[in-house]
C-alpha cells in the first residue's frame, strides 16, 4: 500500500489546479502545466494498484501493464506541451479563465479514464473528458464554433447514453462486477458489441463516426486541437480494447466487416481532406485516417487473439507515435500564425508529418514495419496490397497540409513565435526522431525495417505523392468548386434535431387554473384545519403508536 495513495494525484492534480486558478487567477496560469507532473512521475517510477472501497465496490487505480503505462506517458506529455503553449497562445484571452477550467477538467477525465481499471472509473473520467471538450470547441465564439459545438454534443451525449447501456449490459453478464480483467473472459453479444462501437467510436472518430472532427478543429483554439486529436481520440480505443473479450467467436466473425471499414476509413477521409481548404481541416481529416489504421489493428486482434501480445505492442507504439506527431501539427498551426518560423523550424514542421506517412528512422516508420509484420502473420495478408494504397492517401494528405500550413505563414507577423510556444513544439516534433532511439520497444521494428525491400515499401507511396503533387502544381491544378463545398449531411440533420427541439411538433398543454376558485378552497381547507388541528394530529399519532405495538 506504501505510495500507492499517489494514482489519486493524477486526477486530483488538473482538478486542484483548478482550484488555485480560482484563487489566484492569471497568476497561476503559468503554473498550470504542473498538473502533468504525478502522471509522469508515475510513469517513470509505478506504484502499486490503489484500491478504493470507498467509493464503490472494486475501484482500482494505477498502471500495472506496458500499455496503460504507455498510454499515460504520452498523455501526459502532450497535455502538459499543449499547457505550456497555451499560457502563451491564451494570453491575450479574454475569456482564458473559463478557457483554462474547461482544459482542467478534460485534463482530469482523461488522465482517470488510462488509469481506471474498472468501467465505471473509466466512463467518469470518458465523461468529464468529453463533455468538457465541449468548452474548449466552442470557446472562441462565432457562429462557426457554435454549429461545430452543438454537433459535437449531440454526437457526444448520444454516445455517452450508448456506452452507458454497454458497461450496464457487460456488468450484467458478469454478475455485477465492472472490473476489466473479469470481462476480459465472458463471451460478448451482438447488441452490447454495437452499443459499444457506437459509444466508443464517437469519441475515437473512426469512419463513419466521423463527422464532427473536420468541423471542430477549425473552430477550437490550437492547443485544444492538438489534445483533442493527440490525446482524446485515442481515449475511445482505448476503451474497445479494454472492454472486449481476448477470444470471442462474434468478434472472429466481424473481423472481416471491420478490416473493410477501417480500410475505407483510412482512404476515404484523406480523399476528403484533399479538397478542404484549411490546414486544420485537412489535420483532422489525417486523424480520421489514421484511426482507420487502428480499426485495422482491431480487426487483426479479433481474428487472431492467439497474437493479442504482439498486437498489444503495436497499438501501444502507434498510440505514443500519432498522439506526440499529430500534437505537435496542430500546435504548428497555431505556431505559424503567431510569427515567421525560422529556417530549422520548418525543418521541424516536416517532421512529424515525414513520420505520418511512414518515412524510414522516424517513430512513423517503425510503427507501420511493426502493423506489417502482425499483418503478415495473419489470413489477411492478401488485403495488405489496401495498406499500401492507405500509405499513398496519407502521404498526398500531409503534403496538402505543409501546402495550406505554408500558404497561411505568408501572413503571419514578421517577428518570430514566443518561445513559451516554440520550445513545447519543437519538443513533440523532435520526438518522432529521438524516440526510436530512445524506447527500445521502438527501436527494435525500426530497425527491422532498414532493409532494401523494407525502404522501398515504405518511401514509394511518398515519392508517388510527390510526383503528383509536383504535376498538380506545374499544371495549376485547383480543387473544383463543387468539391469544396460539399454538403454535409450530418451537420443539416444537427440543425433539424435543434428546430425540433425548439419547435416540437406536437404543442406543449398549458394550464389556465381558476385562481379564485382554488383561493377558495384553500381557505375552506385552512378553516377546517385550524379547528382542533392540534387535538386531531395528537389523537392520530396515537392511533399509529398503538397499531404499531399490536404489530
Amino acid at each position: 500500500m506504501s505510495g500507492a495513495w499517489l494514482w489519486m494525484l493524477v486526477s486530483l492534480a488538473p482538478l486542484l489546479a483548478a482550484t488555485s486558478l480560482a484563487i489566484w487567477r492569471e497568476r497561476a496560469i503559468g503554473w498550470l502545466w504542473l498538473a502533468c507532473v504525478p502522471a509522469l512521475m508515475l510513469v517513470v517510477q509505478p506504484m502499486p494498484t490503489l484500491d478504493l472501497p470507498m467509493l464503490w465496490e472494486g475501484v482500482r487505480w494505477g498502471a500495472d501493464d506496458a500499455l496503460s503505462r504507455a498510454w499515460l506517458a504520452f498523455t501526459a506529455l502532450l497535455w502538459g506541451c499543449a499547457s505550456v503553449f497555451a499560457s502563451s497562445s491564451q494570453r491575450d484571452d479574454s475569456k482564458r479563465l473559463r478557457f483554462w477550467t474547461f482544459w482542467l477538467v478534460a485534463l482530469a477525465g482523461n488522465l482517470l479514464l488510462i488509469i481506471a481499471t474498472d468501467a465505471l472509473s473509466f466512463y467518469l473520467g470518458f465523461s468529464a473528458m468529453s463533455l468538457a471538450a465541449y468548452g474548449l470547441i466552442t470557446h472562441q465564439g462565432g457562429p462557426g464554433p457554435r454549429r461545430a459545438g452543438r454537433l459535437y454534443l449531440q454526437l457526444a451525449i448520444s454516445g455517452e447514453m450508448a456506452l452507458l447501456a454497454a458497461l450496464m449490459l457487460r456488468s450484467h453478464a458478469a454478475g455485477g462486477d465492472f472490473s476489466f480483467a473479469a470481462w476480459q473472459t465472458l463471451p460478448m453479444d451482438g447488441l452490447t458489441l454495437i452499443l459499444l462501437l457506437a459509444g466508443l467510436g464517437l469519441k475515437a472518430g473512426f469512419w463513419p463516426l466521423h463527422v464532427w472532427l473536420p468541423l471542430a478543429h477549425p473552430a477550437a483554439p490550437a492547443p485544444a486541437s492538438a489534445v483533442l486529436s493527440g490525446a482524446m481520440l485515442k481515449a475511445g480505443l482505448l476503451g474497445i480494447w479494454r472492454c472486449l473479450p481476448e477470444s470471442d467467436p462474434l468478434l472472429s466473425s466481424w473481423a472481416d466487416v471491420l478490416l473493410a471499414m477501417g480500410i475505407f476509413g483510412a482512404v476515404y477521409p484523406a480523399l476528403l481532406g484533399l479538397v478542404a481548404g484549411k490546414a486544420k481541416a485537412v489535420l483532422a481529416y489525417s486523424s480520421v485516417s489514421q484511426m482507420g489504421y487502428l480499426v485495422m489493428l482491431l480487426a487483426l486482434a479479433w481474428r487472431h487473439p492467439e497474437q493479442r501480445q504482439a498486437m498489444t505492442v503495436v497499438l501501444m507504439l502507434y498510440g505514443v507515435h500519432h498522439g506526440l506527431a499529430k500534437g505537435a501539427l496542430f500546435l504548428a498551426a497555431g505556431l505559424i500564425h503567431a510569427g515567421h518560423l525560422p529556417r530549422i523550424g520548418w525543418a521541424l514542421l516536416a517532421l512529424p508529418a515525414l513520420a505520418i506517412v511512414g518515412l524510414p528512422l522516424t517513430s512513423g516508420g517503425a510503427v507501420k514495419t511493426a502493423l506489417k509484420e502482425v499483418w503478415h502473420a495473419g489470413e489477411f495478408e492478401g488485403w495488405l496490397v489496401w495498406l499500401s494504397l492507405s500509405s499513398l492517401t496519407t502521404s498526398l494528405l500531409l503534403i496538402r497540409a505543409l501546402w495550406l500550413l505554408c500558404r497561411d505563414a505568408r501572413d503571419a507577423p514578421v517577428n518570430r513565435p514566443p518561445l513559451p510556444q516554440l520550445l513545447p513544439w519543437a519538443l513533440l516534433s523532435s520526438c518522432s526522431l529521438l524516440l526510436p532511439w530512445l524506447w527500445p520497444a521502438l527501436r527494435e521494428p525500426m530497425l527491422h525495417g532498414l532493409n532494401p525491400s523494407g525502404i522501398w515499401a515504405a518511401l514509394w507511396p511518398l515519392l508517388l505523392a510527390l510526383g503528383l503533387a509536383g504535376l498538380a502544381w506545374h499544371r495549376g491544378w485547383k480543387v473544383p468548386t463543387r468539391l469544396t463545398n460539399l454538403p454535409n449531411p450530418a451537420l443539416t440533420l444537427s440543425l433539424q434535431l435543434r428546430h425540433l427541439v425548439l419547435h416540437p411538433p406536437i404543442a406543449v398543454p398549458t394550464a389556465h387554473p381558476n385562481a379564485s376558485r382554488w383561493r377558495q378552497r384553500e381557505r375552506r381547507w385552512n378553516r377546517f384545519w385550524s379547528i382542533g388541528a392540534l387535538t386531531m394530529s395528537a389523537w392520530l399519532l396515537a392511533a399509529l403508536l398503538w397499531l404499531g405495538w399490536l404489530w
